[in-house]
């Protein structure tokens, strides 16, 4: 017989009030709330760590269907402070399902609600924008707003802190590797050029047989970007958002990767000055939170978008081909294209409201995209840019030779 879950409360900083039913832990939690558009996915949304400091609404009705999995984790743990869904699903049904998503919840001590109108909830949110939000027992909505006002607010504070790696380490596989994705990840990869040599193993080849070794700076890297990496032969070092670009030239890295992660990129003072001090000497690829690090170390400003993108489903083209992808994206603040400094060009813009999604040195070996290429269930349109990092890597090693 189903646990029974008492009343929950989502209040939203303007007053408004969604009643539900408690989904995970009991307990109150406060955050920024965001909604993603994505259908599939719910576990690597929880798990993603650019979703630290925030509470997540998916849209799609239905959470819970196949249930959880340790293969489909994008972190060690979840990220998100809360979690709210129209309906829970109590019996999923996958093979590989390891529970319920209300049981995984609960293990994790998240606090979630069930039960709510979530269309709503994202009408909401188009139109006002984001805006902070408790999740509580406590129907009392003044009592809630006065512990909502006495949360710190997000934006105006450091989230990457909380999410990034404490410890320098070399990235050997998960139980991730070990499932169908990530073969059919290796497939794509190969097909690309790019991973021909992974199953001789990394450390077990010739430094001369296209040897890579890629240090990621560590915001708050998503599993998948680890493997796509591995799975085109290259060697993965994690180090964490302090490290300094001494520490990380010290792993004698062939290129850097600037992870994504939560939060406003104008409080990352410290990586900005990283990523300008190793700019000139190596191969840099920044995605989501990085592209903006990038951007910003070179003097770009940004700017905080009204309801952000989230979700797999956003247009994006690419300059220099023409082509247009499908893509998945997790952020809520943006590069300014005005005031672009001369050495930046655009390389992407986002179909839906033209906001720029990627840019390359003109001259430098750089390139930074705001989407996710390692979108983890999908889609997988654009894992090209880690076959084109690589590249950039391929030449920088073949002007040393």
């Amino acid at each position: 017989m189903s646990e029974v879950r008492g009343d929950a409360y989502l209040v939203l900083e303007d007053g408004s009030v969604y009643p539900g039913k408690r989904l995970g832990a009991a307990g109150i939690t406060t955050g920024e709330v965001v909604f993603n558009t994505s259908m599939t996915g719910y576990q690597e949304m929880l798990t993603d760590p650019s979703y630290g400091g925030q509470i997540l609404v998916p849209t799609y009705p239905m959470i819970g269907n196949y249930g959880t999995s340790e293969a489909d984790v994008e972190s060690t743990r979840i990220q998100v402070n809360g979690f709210v869904v129209r309906e829970d699903c109590e019996e999923p049904s996958h093979p590989l399902s390891e529970g319920t998503i209300h049981d995984y919840l609960l293990e994790n001590g998240i606090s979630g609600i069930s039960g709510v109108d979530t269309r709503a909830i994202t009408r909401k949110l188009r139109s006002a924008g984001v805006m902070m939000g408790i999740i509580t027992p406590n129907k009392n909505v003044e009592k809630a707003l006065e512990q909502l006002e006495n949360s710190p607010r997000y934006g105006e504070f450091d989230v990457v802190g909380d999410v990034s790696t404490d410890e320098t380490y070399a990235w050997l596989g998960d139980a991730g590797e070990r499932s169908r994705a990530f073969f059919d990840l290796r497939g794509r990869a190969r097909q690309g050029g790019m991973g021909n040599d992974v199953e001789r193993g990394i450390g077990q080849r010739d430094l001369g047989d296209n040897y890579m070794k890629v240090v990621v700076n560590d915001y708050g890297v998503k599993l998948n970007i680890l493997r796509s990496l591995r799975a085109r032969g290259c060697e993965v070092v994690v180090v964490s958002d302090y490290a300094t670009s001494d520490e990380i030239l010290s792993h004698n890295p062939d290129g850097v990767m600037l992870s994504p992660g939560p939060g406003d990129p104008e409080l990352l003072d410290r990586s900005v000055a990283t990523a300008k001090n190793l700019a000139d000497k190596l191969p840099l690829m920044g995605i989501c939170l990085g592209h903006q690090v990038i951007a910003r170390a070179f003097g770009a400003s940004t700017f905080k978008l009204h309801f952000g993108h989230r979700g797999g489903n956003q247009p994006v083209k690419d300059l220099e081909s023409g082509r247009v992808y499908v893509t998945a994206q997790n952020h809520g603040y943006a590069v300014d294209p005005i005031g672009l400094p001369d050495e930046l060009e655009v390389s992407h813009i986002n179909l839906n409201d033209q906001t720029v999604e990627g840019l390359r040195h003109r001259d430098l070996p750089i390139m930074t995209i705001q989407y996710h290429s390692e979108a983890s269930p999908g889609p997988h349109d654009s894992e090209y840019l880690f076959d084109r990092f690589v590249g950039l890597i391929q030449a920088g090693m073949g002007a040393k030779v």
